[in-house]
Formats: C-alpha cells, structure tokens, sequence
C-alpha cells in the first residue's frame, strides 16, 4: 500500500494497527510484530487504538508506541470499557485518572480519546436525558487540554440537547457508520452534529453480517464506494469549516480497514480535482453599449 497523502486538517488511519490477514497483505510478509507500528506510521499519520477498551496499558508499552513513531503521529485511544460498559461513569474516578495518567506518557502525540457506549435499554436509561444526567457531571471533570470524544449507539438519542450538551463541553459526537445507526445526511439534515474544533468519523460496518463471510482481514469484500463517497461529500463541508478532522475505518466495514482508508482519499482527490476543473464565473465582457 502506497503511503497516504497528507490533507492537510485530515488524520487518517485504521482502528488498531494489527489484524489477522494483515501479515502479506499489508505488512511485509514475515515482519516482526515488534516493527509493526514502526512500518504502520510509514502509511498512516495517526491511529486509534483498540487494545486500551479492555484495559489501560502500562506506561512502558506507552512510551514505546511513541518511540516507535514519527514527529507528528497522532495517537487516539478508546477509554477503557470498565469506564463505559461496566460502571457507566459511576464510581470510576480511580480508573480514569489512571488511563489518563497513563496515556499522559504520550506528550504531544496524544490524540482524541474516544467514550465508547454500547446501547443502552430502558432498563440502563429511561431515555437521552437520564443519561445526560449521568454523562454531563462526567464531562464537567475533563481535562480541558485534552481532545475527548463520544459515541452513542442508541440513534434516538441524537437530538439537540443531546449535541448541545457535547457541544457546551467542547466534546466531539463520534460519527460513525454502523448498521442501525442513521447515514451522515440523515444526520447533517437534522442537526450539526459538529460540537467541538475537530469530529471524529468512525466506518465500522456490520461486524455480524461480515463476520459471517470471513474472519481474515486481508481484502475487500464489501463494497463501500457508495457510503465513503457520501462520507466524502459530507466531510468536505466539514472541512470547508476549519474543523480538523479524524477518521478511523475497521476492517469489520469493508474487509480491509488500510483499502478503506484508501479509498476515501482516492474519492476525495477525485472530487479536488474535479472541483478545481470546473470552469470559473467571469464577468460578461463589457461593450461600448453598456
């Protein structure tokens, strides 16, 4: 894979730098897990790691992802799941004061850090505002150097007080592409869903459906050019904006989250220049009669 382009205010990447299938598919057949991040920063400039959900890493492992990573690679991380999933921001001061602490090890190459929720029945929440009620306080004690993010699964809750909550907060809503959840339009339709300096945009597919096809990630077999160029008419507005923006692809969502990546940068190139060829307005020449 040829290495990504630059666009400037646009951090490409994938969720996670290691997948079954990727050795000879992506990495050099037979490399060193050791060397993986090192080559995966010669293709991406940031990515969102996955291995924190389940627990916070040591600083150690820390320090070493940024050692073995250029000037400029950013790192983003989800929040461990004990935090989202287990206690739901209740009693869970000593966890997030670690993972943060931890991730501190990153200095300048620290990036979004995303809260991701799983759905929540009525039997969690009533509805949006109980979880408001829950969410906001947390949100109060953020550190306000840091870039947080957070997604939703429940589609209903995406409504004003909602985003205006995130929003007051400087929080980025996570825009993801998922099976249930509304298209992009639907949602820029309805709201701007833009609550911070930057977005944070997540493909993520249907796992269960594309499960059933493969588990080795090694090559497409979905084809996503549809959505990604929806995806990209979108994000051009967004970017039009002065919004810097992250966007992340899983290999649940097409089948190869590096081709994914590419893709979207081959359409938004495409788009570039066909918008720069389109021919200028003048002005009507003037006549002697005018």
């Amino acid at each position: 894979m040829r290495p990504v382009d630059s666009l400037p205010g646009i951090h490409l990447g994938t969720s996670a730098f290691t997948a079954a299938g990727w050795d000879g598919s992506f990495y050099p057949e037979g490399m060193k897990p050791a060397d993986y991040l090192t080559y995966y920063a010669t293709k991406f400039d940031t990515v969102e790691v996955d291995s924190t959900f389940y627990r916070t890493p040591s600083a150690t492992i820390v320090r070493g992802w940024y050692e073995k990573t250029p000037k400029g690679f950013i790192f983003a991380a989800k929040v461990p799941q004990v935090i989202t999933h287990e206690k739901v921001l209740k009693d869970c001061e000593t966890e997030i004061k670690t993972f943060l602490t931890t991730m501190e090890n990153l200095g300048e190459k620290l990036g979004p850090l995303l809260f991701q929720f799983g759905y929540f029945n009525k039997n969690a929440f009533i509805g949006v505002n109980d979880f408001l009620a829950r969410l906001v306080p947390f949100m109060k004690k953020f550190p306000k150097d840091q870039k947080f993010a957070v997604e939703i699964r429940n589609k209903n809750w995406l409504v004003p007080q909602f985003v205006e909550a995130l929003r007051e907060r400087k929080v980025a809503l996570a825009l993801i592409d998922q099976s249930w959840m509304p298209r992009p339009s639907q949602i820029f339709d309805k709201l701007d869903p833009i609550t911070s300096d930057f977005t944070y945009v997540r493909w993520l597919g249907d796992r269960k459906g594309i499960e059933q096809r493969t588990k080795i990630w090694d090559e497409v077999v979905v084809d996503r050019s549809g959505e990604i160029s929806e995806w990209v008419e979108i994000l051009r507005k967004v970017h039009k904006r002065k919004i810097q923006i992250f966007a992340f692809a899983n290999n649940h969502y097409a089948g190869h989250a590096p081709a994914t990546v590419e893709l979207f940068q081959d359409l938004w190139r495409s788009k570039e220049k066909a918008e720069s060829q389109k021919p200028r307005r003048t002005e009507k020449a003037r006549t002697l009669f005018d």
